[in-house]
């Protein structure tokens, strides 16, 4: 069976308006991929990282 998808709240980089990020709860210990805000549409990078059940997610912006 498929493990469901854990929803983040955070806040946008940029416009800091709170957004929902979804990510798999299984997956490599830690990636970062590229993701477009839905309030304001500027690339975020999605930094994850998973040790054990523990999933944690962190924003950063594109031009740091």
């Amino acid at each position: 069976m498929q493990p469901f998808a854990d929803e983040q709240s955070l806040l946008c980089p940029y416009c800091g308006e709170p957004v929902e990020v979804e990510v798999d709860p299984v997956g490599a210990p830690a990636e970062t991929y590229v993701e477009d805000c839905p309030v304001c549409c500027r690339p975020w990078v999605v930094h994850v990282s998973r040790e054990g059940e523990d999933v944690s997610v962190y924003l950063g912006r594109e031009d740091d």
